[in-house]
């Protein structure tokens, strides 16, 4: 699967998102080592802290099947016209499943394409990154 077909799988689990606070829809695919999409959309809460994000929701989801090696992940905020990566929680459980070299891409509603990799996206992962 190339990074288009996994974007358009983003694409479409933001519209199963649950976001009447904050009106800010976002989807994640997260593409297994052995080549399975999973799916995951934000999921808010009153209480702003209990909410889950698109990227944890699929991680959650692959791994309660268990999968927990990613090689890819794109994630679409089709609320807004910018490309939004993902929070810094989300980087860290990112980081426990998918190696720095992971392909990961994000797109809002606009033109903007942002392609990285996850290890660009989370500087000094390790120990040995602070110690040089």
């Amino acid at each position: 699967m190339d990074m288009d077909e996994l974007f358009l799988a983003a694409r479409k689990a933001a519209d199963a998102a649950y976001a009447p606070y904050s009106k800010f829809r976002v989807g994640a695919a997260l593409l297994g080592d052995d080549g399975t999409v999973y799916t995951g959309c934000n999921v808010e809460n009153r209480s702003f802290g209990l909410a889950i994000c698109a990227e944890r929701s699929a991680v959650v989801s692959a791994v309660s099947r268990g999968q927990r090696s990613f090689t890819a992940l794109a994630i679409s905020t089709p609320d807004s016209r910018d490309p939004v990566g993902p929070c810094g929680a989300c980087r860290q459980v990112l980081s426990e499943f998918m190696a720095p070299e992971a392909q990961v891409r994000f797109r809002g509603s606009g033109d903007k394409t942002v392609d990285i990799t996850l290890g660009a996206l989370l500087p000094f992962d390790s120990l040995h990154d602070l110690a040089t």
